[in-house]
């Protein structure tokens, strides 16, 4: 089943032309990997599927939903996109706390549990805003996992983290994979598209190229 379907989406800002007709289906259960240098496309395009901007053509559907017409935004889905935005004076425990308190689905044991799989304590007293690049991008991974969703849309979700990190989260996104979740991941990093997606497109000045269709074989 094709979880997200892209249909000839279009978008610009004033004359600068940032889709170009864009057409792309994302099958349920597999890490769709989407490579490019910055300003390709790849980050406005995911922006769009989570409902965060609108196309001036064409249409995108989530799990079966049209964005902007049937939902304002897509249900059971887990975001990351640019650098996670959260109160810098309050701890990260707390900020997911005030997070998950939007929907009041989750239990604070839930929460704590999503924070320890990212490699971060919470009962850190630290404030967020006292967090490196990378403990912070580590707590957006938490925030965008911890309701369990089906879907998970993560823009270059290893910025800020050195290798030991990268191997960490690497390994939690295969283990989210094998839990059957459906994952849409930018990278810059080409180890990281090769050794996690089983898709893989490249966009580049609005245009998506289909690269590879499945996981390459381990050697």
């Amino acid at each position: 089943m094709n979880v997200i379907c892209v249909e000839n989406v279009k978008k610009s800002f004033g004359e600068e032309v940032v889709l170009k007709g864009i057409d792309r289906e994302f099958e349920g259960g597999k890490i769709h990997g989407i490579v490019g240098n910055n300003g390709s496309g790849k980050t406005v395009l995911m922006k769009c599927i989570c409902g965060f901007l609108h196309p001036d053509e064409g249409r995108i559907l989530v799990n079966g939903k049209i964005i902007g017409r049937d939902t304002d935004f897509p249900e059971d889905i887990g975001i990351i996109i640019e650098t996670p935005g959260f109160l810098p004076g309050l701890t990260g425990m707390k900020n997911l706390k005030i997070l998950a308190s939007l929907k009041g689905r989750l239990k604070e044991q839930e929460i704590r549990e999503a924070i320890r799989r990212v490699g971060l304590d919470p009962d850190l007293k630290k404030p967020v805003g006292k967090y490196s690049l990378g403990m912070r991008q580590r707590l957006g991974i938490a925030q965008a996992m911890m309701e369990d969703p089906s879907l998970l849309i993560l823009d270059e979700p290893f910025n800020g983290l050195d290798k030991h990190g990268v191997e960490q989260m690497r390994t939690l996104i295969k283990g989210l994979s094998a839990e059957g979740k459906t994952i849409l991941l930018a990278s810059h990093n080409q180890a990281d598209i090769d050794e996690l997606c089983d898709t893989v497109c490249e966009m580049d000045a609005g245009e998506m190229t289909i690269i590879r269709e499945r996981k390459l074989e381990s050697i």
